[in-house]
């Protein structure tokens, strides 16, 4: 079969990788249980969805709540069950099993948190659009951000009827107006120290392997954001002909012609290929 043709190509390639730079996409936290829909959906936030007919927790984040007590009720809750309150993930668990002994680095979309909450080291790792953890002032009048587990529990344990407290309302400590998710969906996210230092981090860990025989593996990466891995991917493997880039992914993909010979793309269940990969190394 050609899936197991191509797990063992991907095996020989993370053998015989000198680096691996791994792009993660939203498709990698939804293979460690992370849906945003569903059931899970359900399971958590039932009540706004019959208030409000929205049908995930994407969604509700866009949604124009009539109060900030409401606001932050949903995203507190949004916060905690995907930031705070994570059990140990085997799909990640299973990816620093395999690359844990090479010079690796991760760059990723989610703002989940489930690299570093699963052992990968934080100075291999660049969140590039926030960080569920985060607040930042709604403005910004500043390039600060604040980690937010402390008050977010305070919300969830004082939460009544889909409101907060109005006292639990965060407000920014410098200029005293709203304070909102350090997430990128503007030109007011703010790039802190932690955002800058990872930039750093990537981009000498991209000078130090550009001639390398390094192997690009992107999984769970669609199509919503290309511009931040695959497009970027694609380009470092086409100007290095020892590079080898890898895509794990269940939907239909494909790649440019001039690095179709250099690539492996494997359309199936993230968590099973990493399985497999496992055995095929061990």
């Amino acid at each position: 079969m050609k899936e197991s043709k191509d797990i063992l190509r991907l095996g020989k390639a993370i053998e015989e990788a000198e680096a691996v730079l791994i792009g993660a996409g939203a498709g990698l936290s939804t293979a460690a249980g992370y849906d945003y829909m569903g059931e899970r959906f359900q399971k958590h936030f039932a009540d706004f969805e019959r208030k409000y007919h929205f049908h995930d927790m994407y969604s509700g984040g866009f949604f124009p709540y009539p109060t900030e007590e409401e606001k932050w009720a949903f995203w507190s809750r949004n916060i905690f069950y995907n930031r705070y309150d994570q059990p140990k993930s085997a799909v990640h668990e299973n990816l620093l099993h395999l690359v844990q002994d090479k010079d690796y680095f991760v760059l990723t979309t989610n703002v989940d948190h489930l690299f570093q909450n699963n052992g990968f080291a934080k100075e291999r790792l660049f969140y590039t659009q926030g960080d569920y953890g985060l607040w930042q002032c709604k403005t910004p009048c500043h390039e600060k951000t604040y980690d937010n587990e402390e008050a977010v529990r305070r919300m969830i344990a004082a939460e009544h009827d889909m409101c907060i407290p109005t006292e639990l309302v965060p407000k920014c400590p410098v200029c005293g107006g709203a304070m909102e998710m350090n997430l990128r969906c503007d030109d007011t996210f703010v790039e802190d120290d932690g955002w800058r230092l990872a930039s750093n981090r990537y981009q000498n860990f991209l000078d130090c392997h550009k001639a390398s025989r390094i192997l690009y593996l992107e999984l769970g990466v669609g199509m919503n954001t290309p511009g931040i891995i695959k497009f970027p991917f694609w380009r470092m493997t086409a100007s290095n002909t020892s590079a080898v880039f890898a895509s794990v992914n269940q939907d239909e993909f494909c790649v440019p012609e001039e690095i179709e010979l250099q690539s492996i793309c494997i359309k199936s269940d993230i968590n099973k290929t990493l399985a497999r990969l496992i055995q095929f190394i061990n």
